[in-house]
């Protein structure tokens, strides 16, 4: 996936890999404390699709419970319904562009796509090709920018099930932003992608990244990821607003961009 000029950019240190599972527990801990709270102060949704996309050997059983949260606030929220994620091959791009345009009929309007990491980059492509079909793209640590295959623990295995010669995204693409509003979820702790290739550095006037504090493996259980994006699909696209990190909220949003 990588371009010929892309600059090099390290993975994460030794100690946020080898401390990505036991961070990852603690955020499902946590979880199951504020699970009440944040259903009482996240807000309701306006009953359009959602679709969460997994990661990398990811499937839908890992967000399971990220999607019930979201159902229960009023979204009619669906699985990509592919099993596991091993990357954009087989004709995954064409079933997940089927998919889209299945729930677009079904749905009457277009739909919010969520991705966590490679589920992320592909919800960028599905608004790239599709703009007028996909309402926003929330991604949860997707490496999209500049320097990600080296910025990547499992990036050998991606490329050795996904030959770069045979991959059907323009990898010239990746890193800009599709022309929807995009909101890019990262953290400086995850242990799996280098940060620096998962927030919006080419963007536009509805793109906006936002830091959390979470490990990559628990982004779809962390707390403050799920009020987040409960938050960003309240906006309403026609009269979109970046997101506000007052008060409280800078302390458990560090930076938005």
């Amino acid at each position: 996936m990588m371009a010929n000029q892309e600059p090099f950019v390290p993975p994460p240190s030794l100690l946020l890999a080898l401390s990505e599972a036991h961070r990852a527990a603690a955020e499902i801990v946590l979880l199951g404390v504020s699970r009440r709270t944040l259903k009482k102060i996240a807000p309701r949704g306006d009953g359009h699709a959602v679709m969460v996309l997994p990661g990398f050997m990811g499937g839908d059983g890992y967000n399971s419970t990220f999607r019930r949260f979201l159902s229960g606030l009023d979204y009619a929220v669906h699985g990509w319904g592919m099993g596991r994620n091993l990357g954009p091959r087989d004709g995954v791009l064409e079933a997940l562009e089927r998919k889209l345009l299945d729930l677009v009929e079904r749905y009457e309007g277009p739909v919010s796509l969520v991705g966590h990491s490679l589920g992320g980059i592909f919800a960028r492509e599905m608004a790239r090709v599709y703009p007028e079909k996909v309402r926003q793209v929330i991604s949860l640590g997707s490496p999209f920018g500049e320097g990600r295959m080296t910025a990547s623990i499992p990036a050998r295995l991606f490329t050795a099930l996904n030959p770069p010669d045979e991959l059907p995204i323009d990898q010239d693409l990746l890193s800009h932003a599709p022309p929807v509003p995009t909101t890019a979820i990262y953290s400086k702790y995850d242990g799996i992608v280098n940060w620096r290739t998962t927030y919006q550095q080419k963007g536009h006037a509805r793109t906006q990244s936002i830091e959390v504090r979470s490990s990559h493996c628990g982004m779809t259980f962390n707390p403050a990821v799920w009020l987040l994006v409960a938050e960003c699909l309240a906006n309403d696209p026609e009269s979109w607003r970046p997101f506000e990190r007052g008060s409280w909220r800078s302390l458990v949003y560090p930076a938005v961009q």
